[in-house]
C-alpha cells in the first residue's frame, strides 16, 4: 500500500526504515522520504510506528479532507 504519494513510499519501505531504527516521523522521513515534503502522510507514518506492524502490511487510518485532518 502507497503511504506516500508524493515520492512513491510503500508501508513496506516504511516499516524498512522503522526496523533499521526510525522511531519518529523525521527519521522516517530522513530515511525514506515519507511525510518530507505535503506532511499528509505523517498521520499514517505514525499509525505504522505505534502500531508494532513493523515487516507486516499495517493498515492505514482513513483519509479525511478538510481544516481539521
Amino acid at each position: 500500500m502507497f503511504v506516500c504519494l508524493c515520492n512513491g513510499i510503500t508501508s513496506q519501505m516504511v516499516a524498512d526504515a522503522v526496523a533499521a531504527g526510525a522511531g519518529t516521523t523525521n527519521q522516517v522521513a530522513a530515511a525514506c522520504g515519507a511525510g518530507a515534503d505535503c506532511g499528509r502522510c505523517r498521520r499514517t507514518v505514525r499509525a505504522i510506528l505505534t502500531s508494532g506492524s513493523v515487516g507486516s502490511e499495517p493498515v492505514a487510518p482513513p483519509y479525511r479532507r478538510g481544516r481539521n485532518s
